[in-house]
């Protein structure tokens, strides 16, 4: 079987749709209600006919597995294929190297589709249904952003070539945010302004079923605490010492024991990221990385100040000094109904996913690791129902959130059952199951976006819904001041 290549198959996909409109200008009008159908199943084919090219930048960016801010390769990638697409890209935005945004088209409205590509940390593992780190690696796509990027992208340029062949107004763009693990990528994007023109905002993230549920999560304040002593034999000259590795215990101490009295929905997490060289030597300098989350901002901002005062308290007391780095602060997602059912209507549409024989095989092999998965195996088939519970992750899309009405799905690019985060999810989302779950994706919100540049009442019913939920409510980036960590993935010295 002949495979076509980028340009030719982009060429096809144009004529399949060019032909289509042709045919519907000249219809009746029960015969255009057909016929518009057929145009989106012409777009849909499009991104059919380009699966293995996307399976293939899916693959290439999962072997990059490049961490936050540190994607320069993956954000390459997509820039080309942008670029090649026809779309103006403008890099390097908000003083981030890896940030930039793809447009095409001139007025309103301003669709945005977003992706991501970082990797996480400690989480190699090759595609394969065993615990089986890459030696030549020290990370992996734990949460599927090599997939998460490239539908995106994928659904940017269908999008594109609708709004070419439809002669529509309107403009598309897609952007490349890096360091969601932790980085907060987007915060610093919406800071700069670069999302105050957009009327909507349709993205995905990969996961272990296919479901379009309006639902929050929780805000989040990461930062770096260091600690400076004085450097000492810590056997003939101890009293002459004061170690930053004391402080550090003492801090971890006092927000251990403020965990009791803590609203219950409150996480905390921490890190040592450098105790010290050597046990015969006062530690002079040494780091611990805090994350702490909430499901509201408000309460969270509390919390924080709370940490940061047993931060200087632990200072204090060893007789050491301490500096903080902000590293990341996002907001709880704010839900839109109004789209979450818009997308889900084309999530249906779409379908879900039908492993092969030998993809079932892998998934068994999976689930054996599993321990109690909450979704069978054959789910993946499934559209999974409406629900409005809290979930208990975080993600910079937050700010995004609150700034622009947005909506997000997720598809089953996993086995179901597994947790993000997990090496049974890089397993999974290096084979062809992540590809199935990740054109899913491309194709549901490629129709969403075209549903919001076909209906103008389609953002109009959004933006109600995002105003009144905001109520007189302000959004104000909680980096207000912070430059964006560029080496927080980096080892501590």
């Amino acid at each position: 079987m002949t495979t076509l290549g980028g340009s030719a198959a982009r060429r096809l996909g144009d004529s399949v749709i060019l032909a289509a409109l042709l045919a519907i200008a000249n219809a009746p009008l029960h015969a255009q209600v057909q016929a518009g159908k057929s145009v989106l199943d012409g777009v849909l084919g499009t991104l059919d006919s380009r699966r293995d090219h996307y399976a293939d930048v899916a693959k290439q960016i999962w072997n990059f597995a490049e961490l936050g801010y540190q994607e320069t390769k993956s954000s390459a990638l997509l820039q080309s294929e942008l670029t090649s697409a026809g779309f103006s890209v403008k890099a390097g935005v908000a003083d981030i190297p890896t940030a930039f945004v793809a447009s095409y088209g001139s007025g309103k409205p301003i669709i945005a589709i977003v992706g991501e590509f970082d990797a996480l940390p400690g989480l190699s593992q090759a595609a394969v249904p065993n615990r089986q780190p890459i030696a030549a690696s020290v990370a992996g796509h734990a949460c599927g952003h090599n997939l998460f990027g490239t539908a995106s992208t994928a659904a940017a340029i269908a999008v594109k070539q609708w709004l070419e062949t439809q002669h529509k107004t309107g403009t598309i763009r897609f952007y490349g945010t890096p360091a969601e693990e932790g980085g907060s990528g987007k915060v610093y994007m919406v800071r700069a302004g670069l999302f105050d023109d957009v009327d909507a905002v349709v993205t995905w993230h990969p996961g272990d079923r296919n479901d379009v549920s309006p639902v929050s999560n929780l805000a989040n304040i990461g930062a770096k605490f260091r600690f400076h002593g004085i450097a000492a034999h810590a056997a003939a000259a101890p009293d002459k010492g004061r170690s930053a590795l004391d402080a550090i215990e003492a801090m971890d101490n006092m927000v251990n024991m403020m965990r009791e009295h803590v609203p219950q929905e409150t996480r905390i997490h921490y890190v040592i990221t450098n105790g010290g060289k050597a046990p015969n030597v006062v530690p002079e300098a040494a780091e611990v990385y805090y994350v702490a989350r909430h499901p509201d901002i408000r309460v969270l901002d509390g919390i924080w100040e709370r940490i940061v005062n047993a931060a200087r308290g632990a200072a204090l007391g060893t007789g050491t000094t301490m500096d903080m780095e902000i590293i990341s602060a996002v907001y709880n997602v704010l839900p839109n109904d109004y789209l979450a059912g818009l997308q889900r209507k084309n999530l249906e549409r779409v379908g879900g996913i039908t492993y092969t024989p030998e993809e079932h095989a892998f998934a068994e092999q999976i689930r054996k690791t599993l321990t109690e998965p909450m979704l069978p195996l054959g789910s993946e088939a499934q559209i999974q129902p409406i629900t409005h519970e809290l979930t208990f992750a975080s993600t910079d899309m937050g700010d995004v959130s609150w700034a622009v009405p947005t909506v997000q799905l997720s598809t089953a690019t996993w086995v179901p059952g597994t947790p993000a985060h997990s090496w049974q999810a890089v397993a999974a989302g290096g084979t062809s199951i992540g590809v199935k779950g990740m054109m899913v994706a491309a194709k549901t919100m490629t129709l969403t976006a075209i549903d919001l540049f076909t209906d103008p009442t389609h953002i109009q019913k959004a933006r109600a819904e995002f105003d009144k939920r905001r109520g007189g409510f302000t959004y104000k980036s909680r980096l207000d001041r912070a430059k964006p960590a560029l080496d927080y993935r980096k080892s501590s010295s």
